[in-house]
């Protein structure tokens, strides 16, 4: 079904086409995005959260130790 999808001509033609709508000064931005969300999304369904602050990862508060409530 996608046998022919990604040849290079069909790949300058949607780069061109990104190129008209976003410019050339928003595009590498965009690209950007596109790269973060995509490492976000890939971590998160290998169950690694690389972008949590180390105060959460290490499941501990600042608030000095937590007593069970009676």
């Amino acid at each position: 079904m996608f046998e022919g999808l990604f040849q290079p001509m069909h790949l300058l033609l949607i780069f061109g086409l990104a190129l008209l709508v976003f410019g050339p000064k928003k595009l590498p931005e965009l690209g950007k995005g596109i790269g973060e969300g995509w490492r976000g999304f890939k971590s998160a369904m290998a169950g690694t959260d690389d972008h949590q602050p180390k105060e959460l990862k290490s499941g501990k508060d600042d608030n000095g130790p937590q007593t069970p409530a009676a």
